[in-house]
């Protein structure tokens, strides 16, 4: 019984990590129409930033620069690289996408170098539950990922701003048409999954407090098979995707036999998905017009 809590309370704090990186996905795709696999990366300039500004020895100042960056850093992203493939082959895009992911990378080894870096945030301790002891940092990022998905769908459905992206990611076109200006709404995407992803980094070190250039590829990785299971374009699903990942992943890791097979088990159950239901759970079927 208490390794099942366990191997639960985990798998859902993990699959809290992957639903937010999800959501940025999610997002951008379901808006821009465009799958930016640099998205990743933002999670590890979100974490070297937090190593920076922990030099004040103020956690809270940390993470207020980490999400101001990555904000800043995504706009930036979105006008120089994509904003000028508007209308450019979704290959030419994804191209670009890349690009900018080794670029990051890139830039990440040469500032701090390719050694892992110690950062710890903050220390939240631990509490039992039902006699299991648990990370209270695990509750903290499951908490805080409903708790953002709950807020992105109410300002999606009942803000202004939110149901213009609801219109720009149903017709570009028409949403131009009626006023709504188009560049700004994907900008503001841009700037919405870019905080997100600032978060998933701060979790990140709170789960592992070690950080690497190549910190945000895997998860980055597993966060888009997360989106596509769950329906990408989907809020929801992003959430459902992440949460299911993240408690195949712990499961796997528990079980002695399929343990370093985990990564295939979880790539496998994408590609099962999307043969039976290629939208995922949540995601509905689009009509292309000719």
């Amino acid at each position: 019984m208490e390794l099942f809590l366990s191997t639960l309370i985990n798998g859902l704090s993990l699959g809290g990590i992957y639903a937010m990186i999800a959501l940025g996905y999610t997002m951008v795709y379901g808006i821009a129409k465009m799958l930016n696999f640099a998205h990743g990366d933002i999670i590890m300039v979100g974490g070297y930033t937090i190593y920076v500004f922990m030099a004040t020895k103020s956690p809270l100042l940390a993470i207020l620069m980490s999400v101001i960056f990555c904000v800043i850093l995504g706009i930036v992203i979105e006008k120089v690289a994509y904003k000028p493939l508007r209308g450019a082959s979704p290959l030419a895009v994804l191209i670009t996408a890349i690009g900018v992911s080794y670029l990051l990378q890139s830039l990440a080894q040469i500032i701090f170098g390719s050694a892992n870096k110690m950062v710890n945030v903050y220390n939240f301790g631990a509490i039992k539950i039902f006699g299991v002891t648990t990370q209270v940092s695990a509750l903290v990022t499951l908490g805080v990922t409903v708790i953002v998905m709950a807020v992105l769908t109410m300002f999606i459905k009942y803000t202004r701003l939110g149901r213009a992206m609801i219109a720009v990611s149903e017709d570009k076109g028409a949403a131009q048409l009626m006023g709504i200006n188009v560049n700004g709404i994907i900008t503001v995407t841009f700037a919405i999954g870019s905080a997100l992803a600032a978060l998933a980094g701060l979790f990140y070190l709170l789960k592992a407090p070690s950080i690497s250039s190549t910190l945000g590829a895997m998860p980055g990785i597993k966060a888009f098979t997360a989106a596509v299971i769950g329906g990408i374009g989907s809020i929801p699903g992003a959430m459902l995707g992440g949460i299911l990942l993240g408690l195949v992943e712990c499961i796997s890791y528990k079980i002695t036999i399929i343990a370093p097979y985990t990564d295939a088990i979880e790539f496998s159950i994408l590609i099962i998905i999307l043969l039976v239901r290629p939208t995922g759970f949540l995601g509905k079927k689009r009509r292309e017009k000719v």
